[in-house]
């Protein structure tokens, strides 16, 4: 009998988590932990997990996402997404255990006018992107067998998101949302990710830095009226977009204009946004 593959994944209640842990090969062993069960900005912490379990393999998705609260909580944010980074780096070179890292789009300024790619210069514009670049680059000097992924715009059945934001909305009877049209991206279904980080570790490393993203490209609006526009075929109820422009609608912290990222990799069996919206 073959030994299982065995599986540290960090920040299983996230989006990301739930949707690896549905879809996790058979001859894994998948150990999940919780944000509460393993404080990745405690280094003994790391260790001591790391010491007990002895993974293969160890997929961290736990951060600091809170784009806005980051800008008045920056010492947090660095502390999650950079010196706890850091602490899973350097236990994981110890014993030569492969980490897988996911980062974000965020570590672009969205000046571009064509997708990025991992060879572009990250020039984050928010505190959050800053941490999360922070993070990138302490994964790289203290983990030989490391991978980071960039992703953007998640979206699942799972946790707090744009699409259930929207569908939370269209449910209490608001009629008519106002949404940004001026920030372009790729709406990414979690589930997706979860497909490519699985078939990642099943080859050797390549490039240690890549990006995935789901294939269309569109507008915070544009994104809302496909949810919308599908629920209403469907005969639940939906909402009126009206577009506004990020100057409209203003937030803590300036958000990239554009973030599409070019995927590194494909996926079999891709899921679609109104597959997803099927299962709400």
């Amino acid at each position: 009998m073959s030994v299982p593959f065995k599986v540290l994944l960090i920040g299983s209640n996230s989006q990301l988590g739930r949707c690896i842990k549905d879809r996790a090969p058979d001859n894994w062993c998948l150990i999940t932990m919780t944000s509460s069960q393993l404080d990745i900005t405690n280094q003994q912490q790391c260790r001591q997990v790391i010491d007990r379990y002895h993974p293969d393999a160890i997929i961290n998705t736990a951060a600091y996402t809170a784009v806005d609260n980051a800008e008045s909580d920056e010492h947090q944010a660095f502390l999650v997404n950079a010196q706890g980074v850091k602490n899973l780096a350097l236990a994981c070179n110890i014993d030569n255990i492969r980490l897988v890292h996911i980062s974000t789009d965020y570590v672009f300024d969205g000046t571009a006018k064509q997708p990025y790619q991992t060879t572009d210069t990250p020039n984050p514009i928010s505190v959050y992107g800053r941490s999360k670049l922070a993070g990138e680059l302490l994964v790289l000097a203290h983990c030989a067998q490391s991978q980071i992924i960039r992703t953007s715009w998640l979206y699942s059945e799972y946790g707090h998101n744009f699409m259930k934001t929207m569908i939370r909305l269209a449910e209490e009877g608001r009629g008519e949302v106002k949404v940004v049209d001026d920030q372009i991206g790729c709406p990414t279904y979690a589930g997706n990710l979860a497909q490519a980080i699985i078939g990642l570790l099943k080859k050797p490393i390549n490039n240690r830095l890549l990006h995935y993203c789901d294939s269309e490209i569109m507008s915070w609006s544009d994104f809302a009226k496909a949810v919308f526009s599908y629920r209403q075929q469907k005969g639940q109820a939906y909402c009126t977009v009206s577009p506004v422009s990020s100057s409209e609608y203003p937030t803590p912290v300036k958000r990239p204009a554009y973030s599409v990222l070019q995927s590194g990799f494909d996926i079999e069996n891709k899921v679609s946004l109104s597959s997803v919206l099927d299962k709400m």
